[in-house]
């Protein structure tokens, strides 16, 4: 006889569902482009992780962030290979900054700060696996400014682009959790 178990959902549970979606969508896309050099990416679907940060809070962005990595990492087949440990340092590391960004007055810092500091938390956690477990040479510093500037850049433009999406005026919340905009002092 089988069993049937039944999960209780919710609205913000789906909306968490769907922004993941769109962000490993963007991925999938992000994928399909070549790249000049091997682990430079944009970075897209830290877009809508941005644009969740902003309007839904940390907690849901935390979510969408690592449900994107986990699902990109099941559909190409690198699930517990070493691109999925660097995709998982990048996004925890990024993570933790976000969060630290939150408490960044709101007059001076908004998505394109936050994109660039998350890009840059993104390349340290990356460069330190990298480090610690794949290469653990010192040359590896030579890569540095070359990821440095692929952050700047790229988190800049990530930032650009999420803030152009957002639309301050309507900001819903999930489940009652305080909205990104209203959590920045």
């Amino acid at each position: 006889m089988m069993t049937t178990i039944k999960l209780e959902t919710s609205a913000a549970d789906h909306h968490i569902a769907r922004m993941a979606a769109v962000a490993l969508g963007l991925t999938v896309l992000e994928n399909a482009i070549p790249s000049p050099l091997p682990g430079v990416k944009p970075g897209l679907a830290n877009i809508v992780t941005l644009i969740v940060l902003a309007r839904y809070g940390w907690r849901a962005a935390a979510w969408v962030s690592l449900l994107r990595v986990l699902a990109g990492s099941l559909l190409f087949g690198n699930f517990l290979a070493p691109g999925f440990f660097l995709s998982l340092s990048g996004a925890v590391c990024s993570l933790a900054v976000l969060a630290l960004s939150l408490h960044l007055p709101q007059r001076w810092f908004g998505p394109v700060t936050d994109s660039i500091l998350a890009a840059f938390a993104h390349i340290a956690g990356q460069m330190t696996v990298v480090y610690l477990w794949l290469i653990p040479h010192s040359g590896i510093a030579y890569l540095i400014p070359i990821f440095a500037t692929a952050a700047l850049v790229f988190g800049t433009v990530n930032g650009l682009i999420a803030a152009i999406f957002m639309d301050e005026t309507q900001s819903p919340s999930l489940g009652g959790e305080e909205t990104g905009v209203n959590s920045r002092k």
